[in-house]
C-alpha cells in the first residue's frame, strides 16, 4: 500500500480532534496499523476508546483486538487521553 498523503492524515486527526466519531475511528487504524504514520498502539486506543463511545460498534472489536498487544500501563495511559480529550471537549 502506498504511503498515504500528509494532507490526508493530517484532515484525518483534526477531524478526529474535533470530534467526528468515524475520523476518531479511522485514526485510531491508522495508528495501530501504522498506515503513513509509526504505529502508535496508545494512540490507537485513544482514538478507537473515543470513537467506541460515541457510537462506532467497530471500534469496540479493534480497541479489544489491539489491547492484546498492549501493557497494563499503555493501556492507562490510552484511557487517560481519552478522559482528558473528554474534559477538553
Amino acid at each position: 500500500m502506498a504511503e498515504l498523503d500528509k494532507e490526508y492524515i493530517l484532515s484525518l486527526t483534526e477531524q478526529a480532534e474535533a470530534g467526528s466519531p468515524e475520523e476518531q475511528y479511522r485514526a485510531g487504524l491508522l495508528f495501530a496499523f501504522g498506515e503513513g504514520v509509526p504505529v502508535d498502539l496508545v494512540l490507537a486506543h485513544k482514538w478507537l476508546n473515543l470513537a467506541a463511545m460515541n457510537g462506532v460498534a467497530e471500534a469496540r472489536e479493534s480497541r479489544a483486538e489491539i489491547s492484546m498487544d498492549m501493557s497494563p500501563q499503555e493501556i492507562a495511559a490510552a484511557q487517560k487521553m481519552a478522559r482528558e480529550w473528554c474534559l477538553a471537549h
